[in-house]
């Protein structure tokens, strides 16, 4: 068993066991995403480089929390949109390097489009 598989598996048991499937709609499931996905975003406003440096030496453990909680939920709705999140992500990195090939992109910070 992965250790994505693994974790779903936590996450699915943890949900059921509280009878919370019945609030897990797609819709309000990609809003908690995001929501969790801010919360990473937030530990990092208004911070210059230098100053999220020394942050992230003191608050590392709450950015994990935070990262952790976004990585569930893109766990929990791939699970019941039945994707293969793993295959999806090997996907997407492969068009990735189709979109942004190395000759073209080392280097340089521009979407595909403007390459």
């Amino acid at each position: 068993m992965s250790d994505i598989t693994e974790i779903q598996k936590m996450l699915l048991e943890f949900r059921d066991k509280r009878d919370w499937k019945k609030f897990n709609n797609p819709k309000d499931m990609a809003v908690s995403l995001v929501l969790e996905a801010t919360e990473v975003l937030e530990h990092f406003q208004w911070k210059s480089n230098e100053e999220v440096e020394q942050y992230v030496k003191v608050k590392k453990d709450a950015i994990a929390e935070e990262l952790a909680d976004t990585l569930n939920w893109v766990l929990l709705l791939s699970h019941d949109l039945g994707i293969d999140i793993v295959k999806a992500s090997k996907k997407k990195i492969k068009a990735n390097h189709k979109k942004y090939p190395i000759s073209k992109t080392r280097g340089v910070y521009k979407k595909y489009t403007d390459l």
